[in-house]
């Protein structure tokens, strides 16, 4: 198993001996405040460890029979944060990376969904996530990637994922359940794959995370009637209020900060703290990581928006620990795991020390300790499986027109998108991209088709002065890029197939920035530090070719356009899909009159 524990069975007679002042305890802390989470009371508490097990949370004081004592006066003592989704990859970074990225700020267990992994390496990526996950004080709970593909027949990802493989990942220990199932028409329409990868995870009694965008009244309702029992893509309050009325564990996630105040509102609306709400951070950049750390970030911004600290705290912990079906997590209490974040400030859950497997591990924001970085990803390379292309083929060209105009489809909009058309000047089959549009341009990377450029319009990035090119575009990985001028989309393309994947910016023909990502083409080989660093300077460098404009136009919605099981139109190596109607679409077809 993923667990970073000391003995905590072997501990257990001595912790009950410990408990009754028979033997002194390993680490006593005292002089601090605990955060009850099951009663929600702040409570001036010492408390007794053993081995890797909390022995005693007892009156402050009252014993001082210990091998060692930290003095945490003044501070508040909570469970480690469970961040209850999310993906690593977002973050450009193996487990290991990511343990110290986020455990100095409290996170001491996270249900990770490599499914970005699995897109591109289908089974031997999710086995190759639950192994370098083992060590690490931060827990790994690995949920089988569910929708690989994402969109069946609307892209094309480097593998494939039934039942079958389903079954198989369910039956390893560290797989904690089945992973957000993205494909809402499979489950709606109860096609046999999908149902099949469902009816896998009920039959192992673990859980099924759920991605219901969009969906609201008869459709939520069968979602959740399918046996899916989660969801985090939460678009606002009612969307939010529908979920948990239809009793989803709503993974309230921190990535789509717009939404937060609203639903901060309709939560201190209701009468109590639902028992099915619990937090996440699903995708975050390297370098918000680093500055904000994460979970506890998000709880601040809670806060700062009016939630009471205290159930923050609780739906980031105890809730969590709930959903998992753990006893041994999610309170300060004997019996439980040793892992306790001590914050010296409530409000913006500032995290002076944390403690796992009962030893300090974390303090000041930085591990006590340097982590072994032995990454061991051969076969997680050479992914990018693309010739260098040609200028000419980021061009549009349409079909059955030499000279003179076509109405063609257009992706629009960026996060919320809608099907819109424009009417183009084709000059030499090769259309004349308009003001106000861009081109999307997807190359399949896996090598399983042709990798020739799908070219598509789109509007709503306005007039970008470069390209921006990604091999993280969800949920198929293939090589994105975003441009008006095919020697930049040219350029920015080129760099990441000489590199074997990241993401990179030209501008006037020329790179300017690029962050190698050469783990499947995904994950940086870098330290934390070292990837948030070169990830800030690529940033920078799209900074200077694209004017972003909250709330949708933001660096992220790069990575995300290609979505295609979410309804609208989105690009894919295929074609312009629609998740929510199955449509695909030539985008160099012109429409009909």
């Amino acid at each position: 198993m993923n667990d970073f524990a000391f003995g905590v069975d072997a501990a257990r007679p001595a912790a009950i001996r410990a408990a009754q002042g028979r033997e002194p305890f390993d680490l006593l802390l005292t002089g601090g405040t605990v955060v009850d989470l099951a009663t929600c009371e702040l409570r001036p508490a010492d408390v007794g460890i053993v081995g890797g097990l909390i022995a005693s949370v007892h009156p402050p004081g009252s014993r001082s029979d210990a091998v060692e004592t930290h003095d945490v006066s003044g501070m508040f003592l909570t469970a480690g944060f469970i961040d209850s989704h999310l993906h690593f990859e977002s973050s450009f970074m193996a487990p290991v990376d990511y343990a110290t990225a986020v455990v100095p700020h409290g996170t001491l267990t996270t249900v990770w969904d490599p499914h970005e992994l699995a897109n591109v390496l289908g089974v031997p990526g999710v086995r190759w996530a639950v192994d370098q996950s083992r060590n690490l004080p931060l827990r790994v709970l690995v949920a089988a990637p569910s929708c690989v593909p994402s969109a069946p027949g609307l892209e094309l990802a480097g593998a494939d994922i039934g039942p079958a493989e389903m079954a198989e990942m369910l039956s390893w220990p560290e797989v904690s359940g089945v992973a957000e199932v993205m494909d809402m028409a499979g489950v709606l329409n109860a096609r046999p794959e999908m149902a099949g990868i469902v009816e896998a995870g009920l039959e192992s009694g673990k859980n099924v995370n759920g991605h219901a965008r969009d969906l609201i009244g008869p459709t939520l309702q069968a979602y959740a009637a399918s046996g899916v029992t989660s969801d985090h893509e939460i678009m606002g309050a009612e969307d939010f209020l529908q979920k948990l009325r239809a009793g989803l564990t709503v993974e309230l996630r921190g990535s789509h900060d717009p939404v937060l105040p609203e639903v901060v509102e309709a939560l201190n609306s209701l009468p109590m703290l639902p028992a099915n709400l619990v937090l996440c951070t699903d995708d975050i950049f390297p370098d918000e990581l680093m500055e904000k750390g994460g979970l506890r970030d998000v709880m601040a911004r809670l806060i700062a928006r009016g939630l009471d600290p205290i159930h923050a705290l609780r739906i980031a912990s105890f809730h969590g620990a709930m959903r998992l079906k753990r006893d041994d997590i999610g309170l300060v209490a004997p019996g439980r795991r040793a892992e306790i974040a001590v914050l010296s400030d409530l409000r913006t859950v500032t995290v002076a020390r944390v403690y796992a497997g009962g030893r300090l591990v974390a303090k000041d924001g930085a591990m006590v300790e340097e982590l072994p970085r032995e990454l061991r990803a051969d076969a997680l390379r050479d992914t990018v499986k693309i010739p260098p292309q040609p200028v000419e083929a980021f061009a549009l060209k349409v079909h059955g027109v030499g000279d003179g105009t076509a109405r063609l489809p257009v992706v629009g909009g960026v996060r919320v998108v809608a099907w819109r058309e424009a009417t183009v000047t084709v000059r030499a089959g090769v259309a004349e991209v308009p003001p106000g549009h861009v081109l999307i341009a997807v190359l399949h990377r896996h090598g399983r088709r042709d990798p020739t450029p799908m070219v598509c319009l789109a509007d709503g990035w306005d007039e970008p002065r470069g390209a921006i090119a990604t091999t993280i575009s969800h949920d198929n990985h293939n090589l994105l890029v975003i441009g008006r001028d095919p020697a930049d989309m040219a350029a920015a393309a080129n760099a990441l197939i000489a590199c074997g994947g990241g993401m990179s910016v030209a501008s006037r023909g020329q790179v300017t920035g690029v962050l190698p990502l050469p783990i499947a083409g995904l994950l940086a080989e870098t330290p934390p530090a070292e990837t948030a660093a070169a990830f800030a300077k690529l940033r920078a460098a799209a900074d200077a070719v694209m004017d972003w404009k909250l709330p949708h136009r933001v660096f992220r919605s790069v990575t995300g356009v290609s979505l295609a099981c979410n309804p609208g139109p989105h690009p894919t190596d295929l074609g312009i899909s629609d998740g929510g109607t199955g449509a695909l679409v030539d985008p160099a077809e012109p429409l009909a009159a």
